[in-house]
């Protein structure tokens, strides 16, 4: 296989961006620019331009430097900085604008050509001589970058020799011929003077912003990185340079008035009756730079969708690379479109909405620089140090820019990438390098935790921060969809799968298992945290795990178990329950009698089995209210169900339950029955409560060594109905969130 060419910062970043700056906006629009605004606004013109241009260039070095770059030049930049969904929504943006560039260029350089048409000949230009005169070109630029990219940079040069002779031609005839005083005072002779200097800034601006076409060939720099960042700056350096003589040389001459300058279709003719020899450097200067730009096109876009097909946002096969390791596939894919794109014959419409997609890498660019900036993972060291607020002015400068040029294609644009940004977040792709987004939460994250941590939280702030111990999530998914709803919107809930230390499971391992449990909590559309611990033992695994569990002020509080088939692990499990409420945590402990009834898409009745506020009753209905919060759930009525000795007992009940539903704007029916046959408890839960759909208890706290007692009540209460739910409050202040008033 040869090996694969690669480039330097010239002739791989620098002269391609050069080249695609001084193009077609310089030799056809700033005689027209000058004659309308006077040489101080166009000066004005051009260092605005420049400076959104220069903020831009400095972000994208930024990033380019912090990061090991690859192949798809801005698509791969934002990226690997705001993930796969939004680079793949972006790159297929600019995939489409760099594909139909190649047929406008090809546009630009057939009428150019044609102007030269031997009419007394061959009489007026054929219909078809257009069309396919652009198709021709477009054919052989596509075949020579498909071949070779070294060749189609190499072509470059004596494109970028014949744009330094026009600009010489240019000063020499300028300085050859008769001298006039700058206008100094815009006289807006084809434009109107309302909003006049926006209009010609929204059509001066497209020249300004080529330097993105060397950043499409990071895949094939030496290092990419350095060429980036001093190819890029240098470019945009000289150009404005340039653009800053361009003007005043046109301003000082008077071999043509400014009432022709100004005129749009005067165009070429501004410069070819100023030059030194007439047209004769600067005719070929100005094909060689439309041709240049087209070449831009045809070299930058195809890399742009070996890129995506590298990440799996387009078909694999267009990954594919020749011997001499070019894109091949996607080079002839994407002179195919452009070809096809002659059959729109007039593209001014489409040239502004590609132009616009074109100017949303500004927008993002800089955003991307100003989160990173912000973010400031201790991995964002860049060798361009830009502050974060001139790359949200450059970002506001593009987009402002943007509207100026067309509304409507900034919405359709934005429309277009939201579009492509939705469908890639539905394939739920998996990236394998960080971005900044994750950063970006890092940092509200950290914000967040030292508010909370310089603040006294209240049980008003309370919410459920609960750890489920689950062996297998399939298994056990209706003890993991309970805990998924107990938290939901409001809660926070982590799983935790234990394995033991003699299984001597390794990192990669542990991280592998965790990714199973990540996609088994995504296939049931659940959220949550998966985490996987080695312990030695489980007992003591999970004390351990329970007591440190959880970040500054969102510690764990509430610890959940599903009961087990085997008594033993059973016994376990309850003297693992007295030591954690020895250190305040909440207890849930589910009994699934019927697993299947979690199938159900809607749930009509909760029971809640009162016996007080101390006595766990606060906390029930709190975790009663949270299962309210789900669509299964909301149609569910709360039954408050007590049993007393007498009916004095009932009237003090039901008015204190109903004084505490007013209190906690909880509705709820109370249900209070009077134990005068002194029945056992079990005989009335059965008899109200074996058709509910889940059932909340107290779960006691009994002393050592009466763990087989509790078992067997358990066993005894816990067949009721399809679900039951033993709840144990430990920390009885921060679990009345809603209730607090009520007490006492």
């Amino acid at each position: 296989m040869v090996e694969k060419k690669k480039f330097g910062t010239f002739l791989g970043v620098f002269l391609p961006s050069i080249l695609t700056v001084l193009g077609l906006i310089m030799y056809l629009r700033f005689g027209w620019v000058v004659g309308n605004l006077g040489l101080p606004l166009t000066i004005v013109t051009v260092l605005l331009a420049n400076i959104i241009t220069f903020i831009t260039g400095l972000s994208a070095a930024a990033i380019a430097t912090n990061i090991k770059v690859g192949v798809g030049g801005v698509y791969y930049l934002i990226s690997r900085s705001l993930g796969l969904e939004t680079g793949g929504a972006i790159g297929i943006a600019f995939y489409i604008s760099r594909t139909l560039s190649i047929t406008f260029y090809a546009f630009g350089l057939s009428e150019s050509i044609l102007l030269f048409w031997p009419v007394e000949l061959w009489g007026p230009v054929p219909g078809f001589a257009i069309p396919a005169l652009t198709a021709f070109i477009i054919i052989i630029i596509t075949i020579a970058s498909g071949k070779s990219a070294e060749l189609v940079l190499k072509i470059q040069i004596p494109m970028l020799i014949l744009v330094v002779l026009s600009i010489l031609a240019l000063i020499i005839g300028v300085l050859m011929g008769d001298l006039r005083v700058p206008e100094w005072t815009p006289a807006y002779r084809t434009v109107p003077a309302e909003g006049g200097f926006w209009v010609i800034f929204a059509v001066f601006f497209p020249g300004v912003t080529g330097f993105l076409a060397g950043i499409a060939m990071s895949g094939d720099l030496k290092t990419p990185g350095k060429s980036i960042k001093n190819g890029t700056l240098n470019s945009v350096v000289t150009g404005t340079l340039v653009y800053l003589l361009i003007p005043i040389l046109l301003s000082i001459t008077a071999l043509v008035p400014l009432d022709k300058m100004a005129q749009e279709s005067f165009g070429l003719r501004s410069w070819s009756e100023v030059a030194f020899m007439g047209g004769l450097f600067i005719y070929p200067a100005a094909w060689g730079a439309i041709l240049s730009s087209a070449i831009g096109s045809v070299l930058s876009g195809p890399r742009v969708l070996q890129s995506l097909s590298m990440d799996g946002l387009a078909p694999k096969f267009l990954s594919r690379v020749s011997k001499s390791g070019q894109p091949t596939i996607a080079t002839w894919i994407t002179g195919c479109i452009a070809l096809a794109a002659v059959a729109l014959g007039e593209l001014n419409t489409v040239a502004k909405f590609v132009t616009v997609l074109f100017l949303t890498l500004y927008v993002v660019i800089n955003v991307v620089a100003a989160i990173e900036k912000l973010v400031a993972e201790p991995s964002y060291r860049p060798k361009v140090d830009i502050p974060w607020y001139w790359s949200m002015v450059g970002a506001v400068g593009s987009l402002y820019v943007i509207y100026l040029i067309s509304p409507v294609a900034l919405v359709a644009a934005f429309v277009l990438e939201a579009a492509c940004y939705i469908y890639f977040k539905k394939k739920a792709l998996e990236q394998q390098w960080g971005d900044v987004t994750a950063g970006l939460w890092m940092k509200l994250a950290r914000f967040s935790l030292l508010r909370i941590n310089k603040r006294y939280i209240s049980p008003r702030n309370w919410r459920p921060i609960i750890l489920l111990f689950a062996k297998d999530i399939d298994e056990r998914i209706e003890l993991v969809k309970l805990a998924a709803a107990f938290g939901q919107k409001r809660g926070i809930f982590s799983i935790s799968k234990l394995v033991f230390g003699q299984d001597e499971f390794s990192r990669s391992e542990k991280k592998e298992l965790k990714g199973q449990m990540v996609e088994k909590l995504r296939s049931h559309q659940l959220e949550g945290f998966c985490e996987v611990n080695t312990v030695n033992s489980l007992n003591e695994g999970i004390l351990n795990i329970s007591k440190g569990h959880g970040i500054a002020g969102l510690k764990t509080n509430t610890v959940m178990f599903g009961w087990s088939e085997d008594r033993s692990a059973n016994l376990d499990q309850l003297k693992n329950i007295r030591k954690l409420a020895e250190i305040s945590k909440n207890i849930v402990l589910a009994k699934f009698n019927d697993p299947l009834a979690w199938k159900i898409k809607k749930f009509d009745r909760i029971d809640i089995w009162w016996s007080g506020w101390k006595n766990n009753g606060n906390l029930m209905l709190i975790f009663a209210y949270m299962l309210k919060l789900n669509p299964e759930w909301e149609e569910a009525d709360i039954h408050i169900r007590s049993v007393v000795n007498d009916r004095q007992d009932k009237n003090k009940m039901a008015d204190g339950i109903q004084h505490s539903l007013n209190e906690a704007r909880i509705p709820a029916k109370i249900d209070i029955t009077v134990n005068s046959e002194n029945k056992p408890f079990r005989d009335y839960l059965h008899q109200k409560s074996s058709d509910a759909d889940i059932v909340f208890l107290g779960l006691g706290r009994p002393k050592p060594g009466n763990e087989e007692k509790q078992v067997a009540k358990i066993e005894q209460l816990g067949d009721v109905a399809k679900t039951v739910v033993f709840v144990q409050n430990n920390s009885i202040k921060e679990s009345m969130p809603l209730l607090l008033d009520a007490e006492g």
